[in-house]
């Protein structure tokens, strides 16, 4: 028994992806967590009406809060042709109203610092909130939802790619496959449609069961969620294809999940962009299920069509061409390049 532990140890610690997987991915994980929630220094902006008493407008400047005041028949419309502004304040005889644009942790700190200030001046009012998108009282499913469709839809198809193809590499049927006339490209394009068949699949059963079996709420056309979860599919055979290459085993390929899925997930929509501390929101842009992510929401929750979206199925088509390239270049040394 101690002989099997010995064994057991000396084994793993010659291993350095196993060191890395127990010792450096916990700390990278917990740092990265420390920052995206830390505190993003924030200030909510918030609309008042053109009219609306001194004494309130300051009341609302002394909080952390920027104030703006403006003409406006209809809040939400006012709220959808304006993206910067988080939160319309309306106080009148009829009663006080909050009108936001979805709920959210942006939001929910701009309710924060309008109750504040109201404090000061009737702490007793009623405040209705309205939202442009979602409801007050919808499930943490229907405000995140989208984000697990664009996760399930990359990682699960990349396990699947990562793991088979470096089976096929190392009991030598790609080398094998290579030694024929067959042209790289090809099979990287063989792989991606071979793998992206089941993706059809996956993607058809998970929005119809999203939808019809969970009851996701959904404002726009289906066919674009369809359409973006494809290219994320794509994305992620392509992206497995790369990280088989750095690995020599399936076991390889799991170690290497905190370093390669994890982070995308925390940079995905769980956490507004803006309220992500020390610029780190960029890192965003390097990441493919932000896109697949940002791409299904906009539809979903916002209703958009291909005008609201097209820019994030180009960036998931540019990232997956930079995959294709960095795989053809890979499989060079195979053919001997």
């Amino acid at each position: 028994m101690r002989n099997l532990a010995k064994r057991v140890i000396f084994q793993t610690l010659n291993d350095k992806r196993s060191v890395a997987l127990i010792l450096i991915a916990p700390l990278l994980i917990l740092t990265l967590v420390y920052f995206l929630l830390g505190d993003s220094g924030y200030v909510p902006t918030v609309v008042l009406d053109d009219n609306a008493p001194e004494q309130l407008v300051n009341a609302f400047e002394d909080e952390t809060l920027e104030v703006e005041q403006a003409t406006f028949d209809d809040p939400k419309a006012y709220i959808e042709d304006n993206e910067h502004v988080d939160a319309v304040f309306e106080m009148d005889q009829e009663g006080t109203t909050i009108t936001l644009r979805e709920p959210s942790t942006k939001s929910s700190k701009a309710v924060g610092e309008i109750q504040d200030a109201l404090t000061t001046l009737n702490p007793a009012a009623e405040i209705d909130t309205l939202f442009v998108y979602g409801e007050e009282d919808q499930s943490t499913f229907d405000s995140f939802g989208f984000v697990f469709l664009s996760l399930f839809s990359f990682f699960f198809v990349f396990i699947l790619s990562a793991m088979a193809l470096v089976k096929e590499r190392s009991g030598g049927t790609l080398e094998r496959l290579l030694m024929t006339p067959i042209k790289r490209g090809q099979v990287i394009l063989g792989y991606t449609l071979g793998y992206g068949t089941f993706a059809v699949v996956q993607s058809i059963f998970i929005v119809l069961y999203s939808i019809y079996v969970l009851g996701l709420s959904s404002l726009g056309n289906m066919a674009w969620v369809m359409l973006t979860m494809l290219l994320m599919a794509g994305t992620a055979v392509l992206f497995g294809a790369t990280i088989s290459v750095f690995a020599r085993s399936e076991l390889q390929v799991v170690q290497m999940i905190p370093f390669t899925i994890i982070p995308q997930v925390f940079f995905s929509g769980l956490i507004p962009l803006d309220l992500i501390p020390y610029g780190l929101g960029n890192l965003s842009y390097v990441m493919p299920i932000f896109y697949g992510a940002t791409a299904i929401k906009e539809v979903m929750v916002y209703g958009s069509g291909f005008s609201g979206i097209w820019v994030y199925l180009l960036g998931l088509i540019l990232y997956a061409g930079i995959l294709y390239l960095l795989n053809m270049r890979a499989l060079g040394k195979y053919r001997g390049h």
